[in-house]
């Protein structure tokens, strides 16, 4: 028989560095679920990742104090700044100068990474909805 869902929790969690300092405490406590157990199998599992690259992770609460987590793939803005070789996207866009330049095909390997995480097949269409990403960040997109 399938465990009760009592709730989802959604936080976004550096790679690798996971500890009971807020958000994560505060959210996991909560619900009553084991703070230090949830740190430890997400460091385990992130461990892969370059550290400090934010995940999105939703995390299942069930009626017994148990819990399950999926980890997402980080946000497009993270592999845009990365793309881009910038600290953060644009105050106000659409006024001026772009702030930095990505490629189509930097644009096309960041919709190739994000694929299982978009709501489409496509990869042009995918590549389209991270170009007005890009372009809402601020970013010019060259060819």
């Amino acid at each position: 028989m399938a465990k009760k869902v009592v709730g989802y929790i959604k936080l976004q969690v550096p790679a690798g560095k996971a500890n009971p300092s807020p958000p994560i405490g505060p959210a996991l406590g909560q619900r009553g679920l084991n703070i230090m157990d949830f740190c430890k199998a997400f460091n385990a599992q992130t461990q892969n990742f370059e550290v400090g690259t934010p995940l999105p992770v939703i995390i299942s609460a069930y009626a017994d104090r148990t819990f399950s987590f999926i980890i997402k793939t980080p946000p497009v803005s993270f592999f845009l700044k990365k793309a881009a070789s910038i600290e953060k996207g644009a105050a106000t866009t659409g006024r001026g100068a772009s702030i930095g330049k990505v490629t189509m095909t930097q644009i096309r390997e960041i919709a190739e990474k994000k694929m299982q995480n978009l709501n489409t097949s496509d990869i042009e269409a995918a590549s389209r909805m991270i170009k007005g990403s890009a372009r809402s960040m601020g970013l010019e997109v060259v060819n």
